[in-house]
């Protein structure tokens, strides 16, 4: 069976059941009207502009782990703060630097992972939409909508893709909860929890620098959340935020939103006081047949190949698969936080599968997230 989805800015984006299936799913049913590509297609050659972002390292890491995807042509930083700090990573090794000019100028360049730091995102990808190139770019959005919409609506335009660096929609416990949820498992969800802590101590320089954004811990973490709470449930109907501040440093450090729908509510914290906030980050997905808990939502890093997540089911019925009670499920281990997002975008350019998070998913994440840390009601 092909899924099919519709692409409304109301709604979200939906497949024919409510929820985009899993990715597995969709890396093996190649959309209706696709081209099938063979085994000996040619490397996506893709480039990143950028180190400032703290993700940045990471996304290269599986860029270049990913060479049967990806052909890495080279490197952009024109902030030589930047190149001091984090240039000598080892994500960068034997890697050619290159101005932005000379990136773009590279023949058969496809596509930009944008990882600048938060404020100069936007003004990356409307460089890359110009060129005509497909791009991931890391979050959040930039702190007013109508920009963000605006490149946006290039991008679908031009028939490009966007993906956004949203971390745990790959993640095997997620997608499993998501699986859950599009088989009718839990039945009708009318609650989602959603918690996303860290402790950063007394590290005044990162403080300062999380200060420079109106919304705080918020507006830098929780679209991770919101994008789950998104494709679960599709565009609130309302979102009332909660920010606090701990100390008197001008930094909203810690936050609640509640976004609210016809019949469910789902509730998204974030803060950077938590002492091993980590630890216990979760998700928590409430429905008339049943419940899903994930906690943590990931292992540190150096545990990701090695740690399988876990997650409980509880099911009021029983299926072809569970009987009714709760379950210790092994969701299995991660191949790292980016790794399948990013075979998800060479399938997408390719043109062997649609994109599961479209233009209009986005924005209504960007919306929601903006409200949530705000920005405005």
């Amino acid at each position: 069976m092909i899924l099919t989805f519709s692409f409304s800015e109301k709604n979200c984006f939906l497949p024919c059941n409510g929820i985009p299936p899993p990715i597995h799913y969709l890396r093996q049913k190649l959309t209706k009207g696709f081209h099938i590509m063979n085994s000996k297609f040619q490397r996506i050659k893709i480039g990143q502009i950028g180190i400032g972002h703290n993700h940045a390292s990471e996304k290269m890491a599986a860029l270049r782990r990913l060479s049967e995807f990806y052909e890495v042509v080279g490197i952009v930083e024109p902030d030589p703060k930047w190149r001091e700090l984090r240039g000598g990573f080892k994500e960068y090794r034997d890697l050619p630097w290159m101005t932005e000019e000379e990136l773009f100028s590279t023949p058969g360049l496809e596509a930009v992972a944008v990882e600048m730091d938060g404020f100069e995102l936007l003004e990356t990808a409307r460089k890359c939409v110009d060129r005509n190139l497909h791009i991931h770019m890391d979050k959040p959005g930039g702190e007013a909508l109508e920009p963000f919409r605006d490149l946006i609506n290039d991008f679908r335009k031009k028939h490009l893709t966007v993906q956004l660096g949203y971390m745990y929609r790959n993640n095997p416990a997620i997608q499993f909860c998501f699986d859950a949820v599009r088989k009718g498992w839990l039945g009708d969800i009318f609650e989602v929890h959603a918690v996303m802590n860290r402790y950063d101590g007394h590290n005044d320089a990162y403080r300062k620098w999380l200060a420079q954004f109106k919304g705080g811990a918020i507006y830098i973490f929780a679209g991770h959340l919101i994008d789950l709470v998104v494709t679960l449930l599709g565009r609130p109907l309302r979102v009332t935020p909660y920010l606090s501040k701990t100390r008197n440093d001008n930094l909203f450090d810690t936050g609640l939103a509640v976004l609210e729908y016809p019949r469910a509510v789902a509730t998204v914290r974030t803060g950077v006081t938590e002492v091993d906030g980590m630890k216990h980050r979760r998700l928590i997905v409430c429905g008339t047949k049943g419940s899903i808990e994930i906690c943590p939502l990931e292992h540190p890093a150096d545990r990701y190949r090695l740690d399988p997540l876990h997650l409980r089911l509880t099911l009021l019925e029983g299926n072809d698969v569970y009987e009714a009670g709760t379950h210790d499920i092994n969701a299995g281990v991660m191949n790292g936080r980016y790794d399948n997002q990013l075979i998800e975008l060479a399938r997408i350019i390719r043109g062997e599968i649609e994109n599961p998070y479209p233009p209009a998913h986005e924005l209504i994440v960007q919306e929601a997230l903006l409200q949530a840390a705000g920005y405005y009601q």
